[in-house]
């Protein structure tokens, strides 16, 4: 598996473009720093913030100082560490459409064109041209460079293709890492060791004994001040296309001949490949796209999207979507894949949901009249599990059966800190380890199937259903599982 190691990493430098972005306070200065606390980062390697704020060194430490430890739990926390953390961190002033503002980030990694360097791209992607354009005039990507992009990356295949390839004009494919940061969460890299190192799953894992997979990513909160961003963005091309299709390939994956990054990627390609394609009135019949309304969450009332700063009050835009997929492959034939995300849901859960079938004839008298087939339930948030439901024989005289789970928490086996996801991918990039990044043909495969999905709805004018704020999202999406005879998994 792709865990963290304690193997030395190389001097490095992590120049963070958006260094003082909302994702670089939350997330990549703290996976940083916990790294650091972990005493896996080579005293020779350096954070460099690059933004436009006009700070020195001193100044962006101040301003991480004050606002990067409210995203750090106190129990978490070590001054010490903190304090010799900073010493790593410095920062340049750039505009990055303007190669003449290189030069204080030129300086900076003078004579050290040996180490590693790491490009990380936390800004919007209509800069990421820019940016990589910016580095090659400058004279700053070496044989050990590396970039890093964040998604979306691009709004539809076209100008995916577009991204890629101004990257690839000055930078190699192996030099290119692809975020998704669910594929850092613990219990996603665990199912590759669940299905690959288990002899027991591999024999059921497949359209004779699996009667249908439901994959989750539902959210609390709104769009809250992104409503600009989200508007041209929604949540297809936001979650569905990344997120949830990663996902998903990994559950339906071939096993790889090995742990080698292309070969865990190859198997990949081929599930997006053999996703039977959603076009015309086949993809709006076979999707759900929704609106939240007002309603109310928590301790009151809370705005719908329409309401929201900088959304049209016309706005068509999807916060909620719910697809039936189909993977036209010998192993999943005939298996339906249902894929969930949406805002302002119920609760914050991200879940995995592998329904098996049903015994051919019960002999049994049960409690539910097994009206629910066995089950196992990987749940990434809010904490990360894995539960198998089975049935056992009630207490009492008679033979009757109920269903119980076999529970396996990570916190409570573990019990260690809940990582951040960025950590063990950050730690990768400086590694030079791709297993987790996704590749360029990744990239288009993922696009080649969402667009249609798109397109139709756009060509049928297909509307965003609405939904109250504090639901699971539409009854147009229980309709959509009902026609197999099925029902989300909302216990």
């Amino acid at each position: 598996m792709n865990l963290i190691s304690n193997e030395s990493l190389q001097p490095f430098d992590f120049i963070l473009f958006g260094g003082t972005g909302d994702l670089s306070i939350r997330k990549l200065i703290p996976s940083l720093y916990f790294r650091h606390c972990e005493q896996q980062l080579p005293e020779d390697g350096r954070i460099i913030g690059v933004g436009r704020t006009d700070y020195d060194s001193d100044g962006f430490r101040n301003m991480l100082n004050e606002s990067v430890r409210e995203h750090i739990e106190e129990a978490d926390f070590d001054e010490g560490s903190w304090q010799a953390f900073l010493q790593r961190v410095h920062y340049c002033a750039v505009d990055v459409s303007d190669v003449g503002s290189y030069k204080p980030l030129i300086e900076i990694l003078a004579g050290r064109e040996e180490e590693v360097r790491v490009f990380y791209l936390s800004v919007a992607p209509s800069l990421f041209t820019a940016i990589t354009n910016g580095v090659h005039e400058a004279g700053l990507i070496t044989e050990k460079s590396r970039v890093t992009l964040e998604k979306p990356l691009g709004r539809d295949q076209e100008s995916a293709e577009a991204i890629n390839n101004s990257l690839s004009a000055v930078f190699k494919e192996e030099q290119i890492y692809r975020i998704d940061h669910y594929l850092g969460k613990e219990t996603v890299q665990n199912l590759l060791a669940l299905r690959f190192g288990n002899a027991l799953f591999e024999p059921l894992w497949r359209s004779e004994r699996i009667s249908d997979v439901q994959i989750t990513i539902a959210e609390s909160l709104g769009v809250e001040g992104r409503g600009g961003f989200y508007d041209q963005t929604g949540a297809l091309r936001d979650m569905v296309q990344n997120h949830l299709l990663q996902l998903l390939v990994i559950i339906a994956m071939e096993p790889p001949v090995s742990i080698d990054p292309d070969a865990v990627r190859d198997e990949k390609i081929k599930v997006l490949r053999a996703l039977k394609p959603l076009r015309g009135i086949d993809a709006v019949e076979n999707s759900v796209r929704g609106q939240y309304k007002a309603g109310a969450y928590g301790d009151g009332p809370v705005p719908g999207y329409l309401e929201g700063e900088d959304v049209p009050d016309d706005s068509n835009t999807e916060t909620f979507v719910a697809l039936r997929a189909e993977i036209g492959s010998w192993r999943w034939e005939g298996v339906p894949f249902f894929l969930r995300t949406g805002k302002r849901m119920e609760s914050k859960t991200t879940e995995i949901v592998i329904n098996f079938r049903k015994v051919p004839h019960s002999i049994f008298d049960t409690a539910d009249g097994m009206s629910t087939p066995n089950q196992l339930i990987i749940r990434l948030q809010p904490e990360e599990s894995i539960r198998m439901r089975i049935y056992v024989k009630a207490w009492g005289d008679d033979i009757q059966l109920q269903p119980v789970y076999l529970n396996l928490d990570f916190n409570d086996v573990f019990q260690k800190r809940k990582m951040i996801a960025y950590e063990r991918l950050l730690l990768d990039v400086i590694r030079g380890n791709p297993t987790l990044f996704m590749r360029r043909d990744e990239v288009a495969a993922a696009w080649a199937w969402i667009d249609p999905i798109r397109q139709a709805w756009e060509q049928f004018q297909y509307p965003a259903k609405g939904y109250t704020a504090g639901t699971w999202g539409p009854s147009a999406a229980n309709a959509l599982i009902s026609r197999d005879g099925l029902r989300w998994n909302e216990d």
